[in-house]
């Protein structure tokens, strides 16, 4: 496999680094109209101390972006028109928050100089211009947002990313302060996204020494924080951030697999959050995954999780079906999970049946 991708152009990393946030963008501003936009997580709208420490220039712009559902076609392409109406082409935008900020950011920044909706750019190398400048600065670590050249977004037919080598962040910011508040189950979710990120890149056909190397780095860190240290140990923070940093640029190289085909059909038919519903999928692939679903349930056990089960007593076959079909369409992740003659060992009805037992 070749692949020859972009990376970010320049990272933040250490503690206190978000309070250097204004000195980074100021060579930024003179670009377009001179104003920046900072889509930042609805969780910090009535946080006094945290939105004072955004370096808001008099034109920037402050919008709180929605995070109980993962982002949309829609918000995206509104997002677009509203400011590019009323103020012009903007400098740049920041993004801060989790993997849904992130993804907004930067998927905005490319419709910003793409024409049409951003449904059209659903896939890979769709978009024919660069965006505008893009800073993402995670609160919360997993994702591997804050490094992918995807941009995940759900739209009318299918949920699927804006891929290319534009999608890629111009600048960000790691600071593992601004994630030790975050909820222990989201914290915990988010956290296993990038575990089995990990699993999925080192485990299917595409995976190399490159992915390897990041991923095995990674799970080591992951194991050091969800099996071997507490939560409230600072190292804790500054691990997950970089364990995330790693397992994004693993993924990057390979693919994600079985879980994450089945948990783009939890979302995108039942609007479970993309952590969450990975771990649901995750707790349930044995066959697939064997003793790192296993670790997965030690790390559960540990940190006292609630992982949501039997959930598939309320669920419809209709439904079951729905979350099947967008599963299947999925190729390129069950390509990489069981090679190029997949559909000889995968059809629906094995797919419906890995829903039947969440």
């Amino acid at each position: 496999m070749f692949r020859n991708f972009k990376a970010v152009e320049k990272t933040a990393y250490g503690r206190g680094s978000f309070d250097k946030l204004g000195e980074i963008l100021a060579p930024q501003r003179q670009a377009n109209e001179g104003y920046l936009i900072f889509f930042v997580d609805e969780y910090f709208t009535d946080k006094e101390d945290f939105k004072a420490r955004l370096p808001l220039a008099e034109k920037d712009k402050l919008e709180f972006v929605p995070v109980k559902e993962e982002p949309t076609t829609e918000l995206i392409d509104t997002l677009r028109d509203k400011y590019l109406n009323t103020y012009g082409l903007p400098a740049g935008v920041v993004g801060i928050g989790g993997g849904s900020v992130l993804d907004v950011a930067k998927a905005i920044s490319l419709m910003f100089t793409n024409p049409g909706s951003s449904t059209q750019y659903q896939g890979l190398n769709l978009i024919k211009n660069p965006g505008i400048y893009a800073c993402g600065v995670p609160t919360v670590s997993g994702t591997g947002a804050e490094v992918s050249m995807t941009a995940v977004l759900t739209g009318p037919e299918k949920k699927l990313g804006i891929k290319c080598d534009w999608t890629v962040l111009n600048q960000i910011v790691l600071d593992p302060d601004l994630i030790a508040t975050v909820p222990d189950n989201q914290w915990f979710y988010t956290g296993m996204d990038n575990y089995i990120h990990c699993v999925e890149s080192m485990t299917g056909h595409f995976k190399n020494t490159f992915s390897e190397a990041f991923g095995y780095k990674s799970l080591e860190m992951c194991r050091q924080v969800f099996l071997e240290l507490e939560r409230s140990d600072p190292k804790s923070d500054e691990l997950l951030m970089v364990a995330s940093y790693m397992g994004g640029l693993s993924l990057t190289y390979s693919e994600v697999g079985v879980c994450h085909a089945l948990s783009y059909g939890l979302s995108k038919v039942l609007h479970i959050h993309h952590g969450l519903a990975n771990c649901i999928a995750f707790n349930q692939l044995e066959d697939v995954y064997g003793d790192y679903v296993q670790e997965f349930k030690t790390m559960v056990d540990k940190h006292k999780i609630d992982i949501p089960q039997n959930l598939a007593a309320g669920w419809s076959e209709q439904t079951i079906d729905e979350m099947a079909e967008v599963a299947i369409r999925l190729e390129h992740m069950w390509r990489h999970a069981f090679g190029e003659n997949w559909q000889e060992v995968l059809d629906k009805e094995r797919i419906k049946n890995w829903y039947r037992r969440m």
